[in-house]
């Protein structure tokens, strides 16, 4: 007799064979998990890891088995035991909280590597983890102290902890430590706990640090105190209203008065000026103190230079030690000559497997958009995976010139262009625990131009994301997609849309165009990074439909692009806003862009009908009419952000931006919050690193082990203790 089922029975099962497949998971790994403890207990200098660590498997053994219980009673069905493949599937969710997923990563390829590759990417991911104190200094100047407060409570607390005040603690510990800070990693409003400051206060003095209870709690409680860490307003000075530490006692136009005195227009090879330093003002006069060794944040510099010093004993390659020695000059003298040879180097290494990126990069942070966060990325090529990458990057001219931009800004000759699949084993700083899955650097104009670029795509960070979201019983495409059309094209074609978007944007995209004689990279300040974003995902998304790709091989079907086009547009305009807070506006510079493009499209298409916005049973959506005049407001939005930039129209980019970018309609901001609650989705996702763990045999390092982490709270507080120079 066949059992039926109904619909809330099935989406039940579904959950529970998601939370079936976690204590499976959970369960093979208790076996496992106190003889790597052991190891843990002295690579990390903490041993009390290895006495908790069987009390805790217990606990979330037994807390997920209730779980699982409940639904199987209220299914009248039975549990059997966990399958052999149940037991080996890899779970890659590890942590939920507040808005926030974290994720593991696999390092596909780690034992194919040689024992010296694998010394060289061990070394490098211990000088990316050395810089750890830097992005939270950066991102504001009380973070050290607080992250101090937090890991003593969470390590020393002998209190009650089944209560909620000490649960929701918890969740403010781990939001503070996914953000490298107490303001929020994305909207970059400052994080507010849910329990009160008196429990706060208490936890305080019953660890011990009552002395910085007077100072630190209001900066914690107060919304009023330092609200964001980028204010990006316009009724306040953004320098003296953001809380970022880049400058100190430093309005807007000062600073800006002081690096255009730096400029020279002339100057065909300009350095970035301002990127590795914090703008103060000492006794009136306006002075910049460099990160450097002996300089601000020397001690952590100190920490990284000797690390890659033993990376560069065990290099590939002679280039790789070339290029290694001059980011540690760089680093001991600060010196932002140095740090573009060392980059001309590093862009001209296309031949080795094992790259790294390590510095000060990326200035999103930064209102005026000038001054970058320390990052680090340890990653070696996924050789099959690159073949992509490479029929792009060879055919890099053809692009270029066919581009739909004025003749005016397009290189005559592309030179360098280099892209490649990775698989990361280590992120730092700035790119962890949250992280792009696409890289183009260096940032500079004018070595773009006269050596290239380097563009890759992050393979196993996008495959976690994918196999995440397949091992849960809800998705955002069966609430949001129009019809199983959609639904259809995208299984089939979204990931490979999605990952080709991703590969134009970076390795094309951004290393396409040119400034016009004179034009200061600077010129559209604090809208740079935005307007940047943009004209690279419009060159994706132009060239995604063009029949190019299919000449090429890249894709096999003439409409497959419309998948991204159909993600793109829905998420421009209406879903990536279930990670802003009800009420704010979009302030990050990703989903400015992405908003500035799909708003554009939809009032320029409005008369053609291009892109309609339906409502069914209550529920909108955004759906695309004719995909061949989407491309063509693509083209058009590309040509006019391209000349944008080129002749450094700061007005014409603000008036994008203000315009299109940064208001949300407020009805359909909490139409899609709500439906987005629904599904028990978290809109922010981020990653524990696996550890690499050196095997010793006689006193020498015979292998490297990657042990995948399965805790986010006790790596950070792991990290804490192996990591800290500054505080």
């Amino acid at each position: 007799m066949k059992t039926i089922y109904s619909n809330s029975q099935i989406k039940s099962m579904k959950q529970l064979d998601y939370q079936i497949k976690k204590v499976c998971s959970a369960s093979k790994r208790s076996e496992i998990t106190l003889m790597k403890d052991i190891k843990y207990a002295g690579y990390f200098y903490n041993p009390s890891r290895l006495m908790s660590s069987a009390g805790l498997y217990v606990k979330n053994f037994i807390m997920r088995f209730l779980k699982i219980m409940l639904i199987v009673s209220g299914l009248g069905i039975s549990l059997s035991s966990c399958s052999e493949k149940e037991n080996s599937e890899f779970i890659y969710s590890v942590d939920e909280f507040a808005d926030i997923e974290v994720l593991r990563y696999q390092i596909p390829g780690w034992d194919a590597l040689s024992l010296n590759q694998k010394e060289y990417i061990y070394h490098l991911s211990e000088a990316a983890k050395a810089g750890r104190d830097i992005i939270w200094d950066q991102n504001f100047k009380y973070n050290l102290r607080i992250r101090k407060v937090l890991e003593t409570i969470v390590e020393k607390y002998k209190g009650d902890k089944n209560s909620q005040e000490w649960a929701d603690f918890l969740v403010y510990a781990k939001r503070v430590f996914f953000s490298n800070g107490i303001h929020h990693h994305y909207a970059e409003d400052k994080i507010i706990p849910v329990c009160s400051q008196d429990y706060f206060a208490s936890l305080m003095d019953a660890v011990g640090v009552s002395n910085e209870k007077t100072e630190l709690l209001p900066i914690i409680f107060d919304p009023t105190l330092y609200p964001q860490r980028k204010y990006q307003g316009s009724d306040k000075d953004l320098l003296l209203a953001s809380a970022v530490n880049f400058y100190e006692g430093v309005s807007k136009e000062e600073a800006v008065a002081f690096y255009d005195k730096m400029e020279k227009p002339e100057d065909d090879s300009p350095v970035s000026y301002g990127l590795n330093s914090r703008l103060v003002k000492d006794n009136g006069v306006i002075v910049e103190k460099v990160y450097k060794v002996g300089g601000l944040y020397g001690a952590a510099l100190e920490e990284i230079v000797k690390h890659l010093e033993a990376a560069k004993k065990v290099a590939e390659n002679d280039v790789q030690k070339q290029y290694i020695s001059e980011l540690i000059e760089y680093y001991t003298t600060g010196d932002l000559e140095m740090w573009d040879k060392y980059n001309i180097t590093w862009v001209n290494d296309t031949k080795s497997d094992v790259d790294f990126v390590n510095g000060f990069v990326e200035d999103y942070n930064d209102p005026l958009g000038r001054k970058a966060t320390y990052e680090g990325v340890v990653n070696f090529k996924d050789m099959e995976a690159s073949s992509r990458t490479d029929i792009i990057s060879s055919n890099a001219q053809w692009f270029e010139d066919n581009s739909p931009i004025d003749s005016r800004f397009k290189k005559s000759e592309v030179r360098g262009v280099s892209a490649k699949v990775i698989n990361v084993a280590c992120i730092a700083g700035d790119s962890y625990p949250a992280t792009a899955i696409g890289i183009n650097l260096p940032n500079s104009s004018w070595i773009r131009k006269e050596y290239g670029s380097k563009s890759v795509t992050i393979a196993n960070i996008t495959d976690a994301y994918d196999k995440a979201s397949e091992q849960r019983p809800k998705s955002m495409l069966s609430e949001f997609a129009w019809d199983d059309a959609e639904i259809q094209l995208i299984k089939q074609y979204g990931s490979i849309t999605g990952n080709l978007h991703t590969d134009l944007h970076e390795c094309l995209g951004h290393g396409s165009g040119q400034l016009l004689p004179g034009v200061s990279p600077n010129a559209l300040k604090e809208y740079s990074s935005p307007l940047e974003e943009a004209r690279a995902d419009l060159f994706a998304l132009y060239y995604l439909a063009d029949p190019k790709l299919i000449e090429l091989g890249i894709l096999d079907n003439p409409d497959a692009y419309k998948a991204e086009y159909i993600n793109y547009i829905r998420n421009g305009l209406f879903t990536q806003f279930t990670r802003v807070e009800l009420g704010k506006t979009n302030t990050q510079a990703h989903m400015q862009c992405r908003k500035l493009i799909a708003q554009w499209c939809y009032e320029q298409g409005i008369a053609d009908n291009v892109i309609e916005k339906k409502v069914r049973d209550g529920k909108t959506y955004f759906v695309i009419n004719d995909f061949a005049k989407l491309r063509n407001l693509f083209s058009r939005l590309l040509s006019e952000i391209q000349r944008v930039k080129s002749e450094g129209d700061f007005n014409a980019g603000k008036e994008l931006i203000l315009k299109y970018a940064v208001n949300i309609d407020p009805d359909l901001h909490k139409e899609v919050k709500e439906r987005y609650a629904s599904l028990d989705l978290k809109p922010y996702r981020g990653f524990v690193n696996p550890d690499i763990i050196p095997i010793m045999q006689g006193g020498n390092v015979i292998d490297y082990e990657v042990v995948y982490v399965d805790d986010f709270l006790k790596q950070q507080i792991d990290y804490g203790k192996k990591y800290s120079t500054l505080n």
